[in-house]
């Protein structure tokens, strides 16, 4: 939806098909970490105003049980935020109802066949997996288990992202301005996922308590679902009249929340080169995607290698590499233009550079 309100924008009429029925995916209780530079994307497609976001002045990064930490802020960066937490639903329905106003074409409860897109100048694969046959996979051998849970302690819009040996620990502000509600992305690794999964409520509350430590305390937390962790990608994102972007070209660890943030700038740089005048009123013609493809390169290769080094350096409990860590993030605590320049990339990707 969001692709097809961004080339709408530029003039390039698209018809959207999907497998599901249409309202499924505003039923989406996933919770979402959007950047700012996101946010600038879906106020340019007309989606933001009215969503309900809950801002991220603050970032607080360290490690269980080393030393090193950093804080990284809105207000160094002179941005409103440096990010937000929505239901993805939310978003959804929002796109879904800027999709209707447009008046775009949606085709519900269609799953596209190899045949049908001949009769289409460009196909873009928007969602799904990764193609097996086309996937470069690393299996990091954990399980994400997400919840929402509350603090003694109001958020003050500050997000946690906490390393242990098993994974990184995630707690994101999520709720009322001055609530005390989070979203939960708790790693832990395969083999324990059993053993979490048949916790009850207080249990499962007692090991996050021990993963997070003791700067926040845990009052309730609520119910509890998982998936497994790996990374995924194609190693070429275009074809003959084919492109593929989001999940269905990469999927990543949520380490930093960096992928649907990643898909959002897939869709903006697309959508401008579908419209650049090089591409002759053919938006599937073979020099555009290959424009297309080497302007993504180095933001997309970047992203990935981000999140999959930040996932196989900090989940370990090596003590050569916990002192690098600590190191790391002391340097980055002390050096504000290295700060700033982590806290950009991760706002904008590659126009952090």
């Amino acid at each position: 939806m969001a692709l097809a309100l961004a080339l709408h924008q530029q003039g390039i009429a698209s018809e959207i098909f999907d497998a599901r029925a249409r309202g499924a995916v505003t039923q989406d209780k996933r919770i979402l970490a959007l950047s700012y530079g996101t946010r600038q994307i879906l106020e340019s497609l007309g989606v933001w105003h009215d969503t309900p976001a809950t801002p991220i002045a603050a970032i607080h990064i360290s490690q269980r049980g080393r030393l090193g930490r950093t804080k990284l802020t809105a207000h160094d960066e002179g941005v409103p935020a440096l990010g937000y937490v929505l239901n993805a639903g939310d978003l959804a329905a929002a796109l879904d109802q800027a999709v209707t106003t447009a008046g775009i074409p949606f085709h519900e409860k269609h799953k596209v066949g190899a045949g049908e897109t001949a009769h289409y100048a460009l196909t873009a694969w928007a969602e799904g997996a990764v193609a097996d046959d086309a996937a470069i996979v690393r299996d990091y051998a954990q399980r994400a288990v997400l919840c929402t849970a509350t603090t003694r302690e109001p958020h003050h819009h500050t997000a946690w992202e906490r390393f242990t040996p098993d994974g990184p620990l995630a707690l994101l502000p999520y709720g009322k301005d001055e609530g005390n509600r989070y979203a939960v992305v708790f790693t832990c690794s395969t083999a324990d996922a059993t053993q979490f999964a048949a916790l009850d409520a207080a249990g499962f509350m007692a090991r996050l308590q021990n993963q997070f430590g003791s700067r926040l305390t845990f009052a309730t937390v609520g119910p509890r679902v998982s998936y497994s962790l790996g990374l995924r990608y194609r190693a070429q994102v275009v074809a003959d009249r084919q492109v593929w972007i989001g999940n269905a070209a990469q999927t990543l660890h949520p380490v930093a929340g960096q992928g649907f943030n990643l898909a959002l700038r897939d869709i903006r740089d697309l959508a401008h080169a579908l419209a650049d005048p090089a591409a002759a009123g053919d938006p599937g013609n073979a020099a555009t995607l290959a424009n297309y493809a080497a302007c993504r390169r180095l933001d997309r290769h970047a992203t990935i290698r981000f999140t999959d080094g930040l996932t196989r350096l900090f989940s370990n409990d090596i003590p050569p590499l916990a002192h690098a860590r600590g190191a790391a993030l002391l340097a980055l605590d002390l050096l504000p233009p290295l700060r700033s320049f982590v806290a950009r990339r991760m706002m904008f990707g590659a126009r952090a550079w």
